[in-house]
């Protein structure tokens, strides 16, 4: 069975979604997203980059096992991310929405976003803050230079979990930030109230 195509920003959904996924690339507002659908519904949002980074940047061993415990429950919000456990994410879904925003726009958010925690030395995950500026010429995986290197591959990332589930992951794309924002007051907010 083909995968049908994904919604748009005014397409009704087909039903109340509980087991959400929110995709992009770093920087398009993933988490940011997920927090206001879970504050909106009362599911649970569990950040994956919480689950993911250890103390000192290093993947925690018990990684797999906490996206297994949480996703086994009926009803949750996280990010889609991380090859060991994307397959799993998009069969256990039933909404995918994907932040497919300009790969400009990804950059000026995860630059200004990455600055900031510098500046200010925010706390991410596990003691961990962002690296000094200078890495992003030293380090290839430093997260602005991830993000522009990652964003064009997210597109075949999708199609593959939409074929992969073409009968219980409904796809939504959005294109803008606007488009977000219409996503969330018309067919998102229609959904809730049923």
């Amino acid at each position: 069975m083909p995968a049908p195509r994904p919604l748009g920003p005014d397409d009704d959904l087909p039903g109340l979604p509980r087991r959400i996924l929110v995709a992009g690339a770093s920087g398009a507002g993933k988490t940011t997203l997920a927090e206001r659908i879970a504050a909106r519904t009362g599911i649970r949002h569990q950040e994956i980059d919480a689950l993911f980074h250890g103390p000192g940047w290093v993947r925690r061993p018990e990684f797999e096992a906490d996206v297994d415990a949480f996703t086994s429950g009926e009803a949750w919000v996280t990010e889609w991310q991380y090859d060991r456990v994307r397959e799993r994410l998009a069969a256990r879904a039933d909404l995918f929405v994907w932040l497919d925003l300009p790969r400009a726009t990804v950059l000026r958010r995860v630059t200004g976003r990455t600055i900031s925690r510098r500046v200010r030395r925010s706390e991410l995950w596990n003691g961990n803050r962002e690296a000094p500026l200078r890495t992003i010429f030293t380090d290839p995986d430093h997260i602005i230079r991830w993000s522009w290197r990652t964003h064009p591959l997210l597109a075949e990332q999708v199609a593959a979990a939409a074929a992969a589930n073409p009968e219980t992951l409904r796809i939504v794309r959005l294109r803008r930030p606007a488009e977000v924002e219409r996503w969330l007051r018309g067919p998102f907010e229609r959904a809730l109230a049923g």
